[in-house]
Formats: C-alpha cells, sequence, structure tokens
C-alpha cells in the first residue's frame, strides 16, 4: 500500500479500487449542488452527491430566498416547506442604519417588497414571496428532498480528482472517515464545491476576476435582543459608531438576523483600507460585539467567527464537455442583494431540465451547450450588482463622517447632520440620496427576475424586434420587472381560474413540472391538437392549455390578455424551466401548418436533428 501526499497537506493510501457507476455524480452539497439533486432527481435522474464537509453547513451564511428560487423550488412542491421553516415575513420590512442595535437609528428603508409603492410589483411579478430561510435550514431540506428521490449522499469524502472520456468522466473519491480510496464512473460530473472548488480549478476554464474590495469576518453569535425589536422590525441593520474609538478588526457592522430575536449573524467590516497583521481574541470580539448591541445587560455568547474576502470573481466559460460548474465555483461576490444562493438555484434549475432530457434520449449533447450562453451572463449580471451595491454604502458611510480619518471630525459630521446651517442641510440632503440609493440592493427586482436568455435553445428568430424597446430601456432595469413572452423572458405569472370559480392557480403552475407547455387562446384549438400530435411523435411531454372566455381557463383579470403579447389564436411555448422558448402571433394555416412550425421549434429548442 502507497501512501500519497496532497498538495494541501493532506494524504491518502492506494488502496484496491472499486469502480460504481452512477448517471451523475455531483460535488458539493450546498445550495447548488444539493438543489441540482433535487431538481434530477424529479425527472427521475439517479446519482450521487458527495461534500467534503462532515455535515450540512454549520453557520447560516445565505438567507434571502428570492421569489425566481422560491419559484424554482415551487415547481417540484418544496417551497410549502420553505415558507414553513421561514421566519414571518414582516420581520425582513425594513434595513436600518443605527448607532447600535439598542441605539439611536438614522435611517431605514423597506425591504423586500415590503415598501407601500412596491408591494404591487412584488405581487404580479410572482405567486411566490421572498422569505429569509439560513443555509443551515434551507440544506438539510434539500438534501433530504433529494436523498428521499433517488440519490446518495456522502459527507466526508474528498473528491480528488476526474478523467473524462468520450462517453463518462471517471473521478477519484477519498472517504475521510475509513481512507478508502475509490472510483465513480458517471456520464457527467458537477462541480458545485463552491469557491475553492477542486473540479473548476483542474477543469482550468477561464476566469475574469477584478480587485476585491478587502475582508469581511462573519461573527455567529446568540443574543436576545427581543426587547429591542419591536420598533425596530427588519433582518438587516448596519451599524456605524463615527463618534467612537474603534479597533482595526471592527470598523462598521451589518447585523443580520438568522432567528428573530436571539440568533444573529455580525458581519463585521475592518478599516478601509488597511490590512489585519493581528488576529483578534475572542475576548476583543466579544467586547466589540457588545458595543454593536448597545446593552451591556444583554448576555452574548460567540459561536464562531470566520472570514472572506468581497470577490468579484465570474467564470468566462461554466463547462467543457461532460464537466459541469455551478454556483459559487463560478460566481463570486459579496452578499449584497442577497443574490448567492439564489443564482445557484436557478444555475441548477436550468442545468437539471437541459441534462434529464439529454439522459433521457430527448434532446441532443448539443443542448448542453446552451447552459453557459444562458447563465454565465447572469452571473456576471449578479456579480456587478452585487459589487455596485456594496460601493453604494460609501455615500452613506460619507453623508455620517464615518469614513473621516479622526474621531473629533467624525464626532462633528454626525453632531452636523443636527444643525440648521448650510452644512447641515447638504450633508442631511446627501444622506437621504444615499439611502435611496440602496433601493438598487433592498428593491432589485429586475436583477432578481428580469435574466433573458439568448442561446439555441431560444427560438427568437420570428421576432420582428428585440425584446429591448425605447420603452423598456428607459426604465431602470434593476428595479423594474419587465412582465414578457418574449423568447428568453421568465413566463409572466398571471392568476387563472374557471368559469365556475374555485382555487386560482398561476400560469407558471401550468407550465413546468419537467414538460413543455403551450399556452393558447380562443381559436388556437390548432395549436393544442398540434402539442398533442408532437408529444406522441417526438415521446415528448407537452401540456397544452386554452386560456380565454370560456376556455380551459379564465384570464378573470385580463391581465394574461395584456402581457400574452400574441393574438388570441396565438401560442406561448415554455419550457421545462418556465422560460419562454417560442411564440407565434396568430395560427399559420391549417393543422399541418401548425404541427410543422411546432415540430420545427421544438426540434431546433433541443437540439434534435431533423
Amino acid at each position: 500500500m502507497t501512501v500519497i501526499n496532497l498538495s494541501n497537506g493532506d494524504t491518502y493510501h492506494d488502496r484496491p479500487r472499486t469502480v460504481t457507476n452512477t448517471d451523475v455524480l455531483i460535488i458539493g452539497a450546498g445550495p447548488a449542488g444539493a438543489s441540482l439533486a433535487c431538481f434530477l432527481a424529479y425527472y427521475g435522474i439517479r446519482g450521487i452527491m458527495v461534500s467534503s464537509c462532515p455535515t450540512n453547513a454549520d453557520t447560516p451564511r445565505a438567507h434571502i430566498t428570492n421569489m425566481a428560487a422560491m419559484e424554482c423550488l415551487r415547481d417540484i412542491g418544496l417551497d410549502v416547506e420553505c415558507n414553513r421553516l421561514a421566519t414571518n415575513g414582516m420581520n425582513m420590512m425594513h434595513t436600518r442604519w443605527a448607532y447600535s442595535m439598542a441605539g439611536e437609528e438614522y435611517a431605514r428603508i423597506h425591504s423586500w417588497g415590503h415598501d407601500p409603492k412596491r408591494k404591487g410589483d412584488y405581487e404580479t411579478a410572482s405567486p411566490c414571496d421572498p422569505v429569509d430561510l439560513p443555509q443551515t435550514l434551507l440544506e438539510p431540506l434539500l438534501v433530504r428532498y433529494a436523498t428521499l428521490n433517488g440519490f446518495s449522499c456522502r459527507f466526508d469524502t474528498t473528491f480528488i480528482d476526474f478523467v473524462q472520456d468520450n462517453d463518462g468522466v471517471t473521478s477519484t473519491l477519498l472517504d475521510n472517515i475509513t481512507g478508502a480510496e475509490y472510483k465513480i464512473r458517471s456520464k457527467y460530473l458537477f462541480g458545485a464545491d463552491g469557491a475553492r472548488g477542486e473540479v473548476f480549478r483542474q477543469l482550468d476554464l477561464p476566469l475574469d476576476v477584478k480587485p476585491d474590495q478587502g475582508l469581511a469576518f462573519n461573527v455567529h453569535l446568540k443574543a436576545d435582543l427581543s426587547s429591542h425589536m419591536q420598533y425596530r422590525t427588519g433582518n438587516l441593520h448596519w451599524l456605524l459608531q463615527p463618534d467612537k474609538e474603534h479597533p482595526l478588526f471592527g470598523w462598521a457592522c451589518i447585523a443580520r438576523m438568522v432567528k428573530p430575536w436571539n440568533e444573529w449573524l455580525f458581519i463585521v467590516l475592518p478599516e478601509r483600507g488597511k490590512e489585519l497583521d493581528i488576529k483578534p481574541t475572542k475576548e476583543e470580539w466579544l467586547g466589540r460585539m457588545k458595543e454593536f448591541i448597545g446593552d451591556d445587560s444583554i448576555d452574548t455568547e460567540i459561536l464562531g467567527v470566520s472570514k472572506w474576502r468581497i470577490n468579484n470573481v465570474v467564470a468566462n466559460e461554466f463547462s467543457k464537455d461532460r464537466v459541469f460548474c455551478l454556483g459559487d465555483a463560478v460566481h463570486r461576490h459579496p452578499p449584497s442583494n442577497g443574490l448567492g444562493s439564489n443564482t445557484c438555484i436557478q444555475d441548477s434549475y436550468n442545468l437539471a431540465w437541459k441534462i434529464a432530457y439529454v439522459l433521457n434520449g430527448h434532446a441532443s449533447h448539443s443542448l448542453l451547450e446552451s447552459y453557459t450562453a444562458e447563465r454565465q451572463p447572469v452571473a456576471r449580471g449578479v456579480v456587478t450588482r452585487a459589487n455596485e451595491s456594496f460601493r453604494h454604502h460609501g455615500p452613506v458611510w460619507e453623508a455620517l463622517g464615518v469614513a473621516l480619518p479622526t474621531r473629533e471630525e467624525r464626532a462633528q459630521a454626525l453632531h452636523e447632520l443636527t444643525l440648521p446651517t448650510p452644512e447641515g442641510r447638504s450633508r442631511r440632503a446627501a444622506l437621504q440620496v444615499a439611502i435611496e440609493e440602496t433601493e438598487h440592493e433592498y428593491h432589485a427586482l429586475g436583477t432578481e427576475m428580469g435574466q433573458i436568455y439568448q442561446s439555441s435553445a431560444v427560438y427568437a428568430a420570428d421576432e420582428k424586434s428585440t425584446f429591448y424597446t425605447p420603452e423598456i430601456l428607459a426604465k431602470d432595469a434593476d428595479l423594474s420587472l419587465t412582465r414578457s413572452t418574449y423568447p428568453g423572458c421568465r413566463l409572466p405569472h398571471v392568476w387563472l381560474n374557471l368559469a365556475t370559480p374555485g382555487q386560482r392557480i398561476s400560469t407558471i403552475d401550468l407550465a413546468g413540472k419537467g414538460a413543455f407547455a403551450l399556452l393558447t387562446g380562443i381559436g388556437g384549438e390548432a395549436w393544442k391538437a398540434a402539442a398533442s400530435r408532437l408529444a406522441s411523435d417526438l415521446g415528448l411531454q407537452i401540456k397544452a392549455y386554452s386560456i380565454g372566455f370560456r376556455a380551459d381557463y379564465e384570464d378573470v383579470y385580463f391581465d394574461w390578455a395584456r402581457v400574452r403579447g400574441v393574438d388570441e389564436t396565438g401560442c406561448v411555448l415554455v419550457r421545462p424551466d418556465n422560460f419562454v422558448a417560442w411564440r407565434c402571433n396568430e395560427v399559420p394555416g391549417d393543422k399541418a401548418a401548425c404541427v410543422s412550425k411546432l415540430r420545427e421549434v421544438i426540434e431546433t429548442v433541443l437540439s434534435r436533428s431533423t
């Protein structure tokens, strides 16, 4: 038996090797890997998921699950459990800027759909609500679903390397408990093992790395602040103390609710532009946390401290042949906008139906090329938006004076906010503008929901113009969601019902569930017949519904008529991931013409040879 020393200082033993065969192997059991396992399991795909960690996430980390991610989870029935585990949505009402948790407040802004001016935008965007669900609760839910539906999960398992060929991928793994090395042969390999993921490193894909914005610390702590929270409701609290001398490691803090109101993650920022050359002691951390809390009578227990970089990184390619990377392995950014785990889940949702269709023989391998084409621009936009949002706090800091070099200057600037002077008026106006700009972080509905795909899996050849009309370009793309059936857009959510009213249903619930969906209206019966014919001919599941007066579903508020973008006799074809694949304004001729056109579109979208 040979002992081999790895580059990271670990060792593994060269033992007799066995090979296990499976359809797919997923490295990583976080939001990206575990959600991919869930979505693939829903399609009946069997596989193995491994993680080098001994268990699920032991710190809360990601927490905002936005509507786009919730729609993905809704498609496989997990939204109900997510809502049960999440905190009450009213606890997400505000983001605040304050001196301390118990102290005076500088400003606040409504967040996550709670602004009275924005509630309608959020309600019309999705049947789901954004929720606050810490990663410590989300991950076990995902792993449980995956393992109950055909996936095996192995923790304490290190990925060593892989070799791929024309037919599959052979991966070498190490059981960290027994020291046993073994191999898994899979048709596809997925690297969802995080920012330092070994799969991505070995795949050697090009990476676009921009200068980061420094260091940050996560301080996970227990402190019952319920006595202070009645009038401070919110899940994010910026704590800034301009007039106080502060340690180098604890310049500012973002207190993030984990469980209301006794478990918190204090995200602590060191002094800007200065490098830390010391490691704070637990006593120093505890002292600074108590200052941020502002009430010495509250018992505070630090559960753990970790550090991370405020990254600005995105991969230019997400896959090579039979190996695919997703999640933090290919996009890394600050937690601003709460986009991290949400983007991971949407990567998985986009990829899962394509892998399933290829494995089940419904599509060619070429369909998988659309994964990078669709998700890489989204990831780049997310990384850009999150970093811009973090930078936009700079004007808030300036208005409050916290960026000034001396305690005296900072105290004077803070006092100046109270003065009836030109300087005071100017500083107050600057603070208002700066706080309002943070709406791009806390109400960025367009960033969260407005993804538009352009790839071979979207058929836009019949469109007479691009999606980006002057009216759309005039809007703030981060704040505003334009609901549209233009190919590549998310299927608009509209509430429908029956002629004899019953339980309402969303358009997105007519689609998804692993199938293509075709939505038409009065006079579009030929499209429904064509969908039925092609489902039989191509071996696909294609659901077809008519929407309109006394049709399959009633457009009770006439919302579908406003957003469908085609004539009543036209149709909208929706992919299994609830994105529009194609639309046609009207019936092109007889039933044969509908069959011919729909066949052409579906075979093009699935990269099937005609």
